[in-house]
């Protein structure tokens, strides 16, 4: 995966763009023309090591850099007052139906609970 590239000709920030045409992915300055092919076509890769936690519901603390997850100002984690939390919904260990998860986004904290 390449890191963050920027354009050459006026220094911002190129993003991923497909070549339709010949199915490629290649960078893109959206404030000028510059383009260049990437190396790879892998925008984004998460690994997961440890597929498990500690406490046993599954919810990973690497959810907080996952840009996917939706986040929230709204709720505050218990264990460091932080106001920032990924939150997503997902089965709970052992019962029916769905529960709310709650990640902080504290990185020196990653207090997990649910709704």
């Amino acid at each position: 995966m390449d890191a963050l590239k920027f354009c050459r000709e006026c220094n911002n920030i190129l993003y991923p763009k497909e070549e339709k045409d010949i199915r490629q992915l290649i960078y893109a300055c959206r404030n000028c023309d510059y383009q260049e092919a990437s190396g790879n076509n892998i925008v984004y890769k998460m690994e997961i090591r440890k597929p498990s936690t500690e406490d046993g519901t599954g919810v990973l603390k690497d959810a907080i850099s996952d840009a996917s997850l939706p986040r929230t100002r709204s709720v505050k984690c218990a264990n460091c007052n932080h106001s920032e939390a990924v939150f997503f919904q997902a089965a709970a260990k052992g019962e029916e139906g769905l529960a709310l998860f709650f990640v902080c986004c504290n990185p020196n904290c990653g207090h997990r609970w649910r709704d």
